[in-house]
């Protein structure tokens, strides 16, 4: 990838976008716990975490409160989407962010992302909403790190539509970015703004096993262990 020229005849810094959820931050104890929780309060089911990446191979399930709902009614519950993310919230969040929120932990130290972004523009696009997202980067130190951060409200189509990663490029030519995310609907996005995409999953556990093929089935230049390999292999990609 040729990174572009800017007009005083230096080259622009490849632009790094990094989706947050299983990417920058281990959701499995907060978003995903949350989910399984709900489930089994409306279902009287116990599910495992295995199913979450069941439900993460196919696209339209970036929203954890979609995926709870279309659970539950998988499992023979009538839970409406509404009443669903309010008891997710309530779970999530706590009364003041003292819920699950406070189990997240970052899947990349502060130091890694402070040398990538000297010498990549780093910024995020998640589908999280901007109070959450801006609460954990500040808790783990970060938030300055990144130019641009696209939130849930900041647009009016969510992904896999591109509109986030579009609003991020501002117009400047896609090829000279990636995206790094872990799951079908990031890689969707990341194709239609025509972003070269890495994928990020553990190397070991049902994340890799249930999602890593469609990852590049999808288009995918490879899929990463952790995103702090960009560090030591970004040659290959930028």
């Amino acid at each position: 990838m040729e990174p572009p020229a800017d007009p005083r005849g230096k080259a622009a810094r490849v632009l790094v976008v990094f989706d947050m959820d299983g990417v920058l931050v281990d959701v499995r104890q907060s978003y995903y716990r949350t989910v399984i929780e709900v489930v089994r309060r409306f279902t009287g089911r116990r599910v495992t975490q295995a199913g979450v990446h069941r439900w993460k191979r196919l696209s339209g399930y970036n929203d954890e409160w979609r995926l709870a709902t279309d659970w539950i009614r998988s499992l023979g519950g009538r839970a409406t989407y509404a009443e669903v993310s309010r008891e997710c919230r309530r779970i999530y969040l706590g009364r003041r962010f003292d819920g699950n929120i406070v189990r997240e932990r970052p899947l990349v130290a502060p130091a890694v992302l402070r040398r990538l972004s000297r010498r990549f523009e780093l910024a995020v696009f998640t589908g999280r909403p901007r109070k959450e997202a801006l609460y954990t980067l500040e808790k783990l130190g970060v938030r300055r790190l990144f130019r641009r951060i696209v939130a849930a409200e900041d647009v009016r189509r969510q992904k896999p539509d591109p509109e986030g990663l579009l609003r991020i490029l501002r117009g400047r030519d896609p090829r000279s970015a990636l995206y790094l995310g872990d799951n079908v609907d990031d890689a969707i996005a990341a194709r239609r703004a025509g972003v070269p995409f890495l994928g990020v999953l553990p190397l070991r556990g049902d994340a890799r096993r249930l999602r890593a093929a469609g990852l590049r089935r999808l288009g995918a230049l490879d899929v990463l262990g952790s995103a702090r390999d960009l560090e030591r292999r970004p040659a290959s990609y930028a």
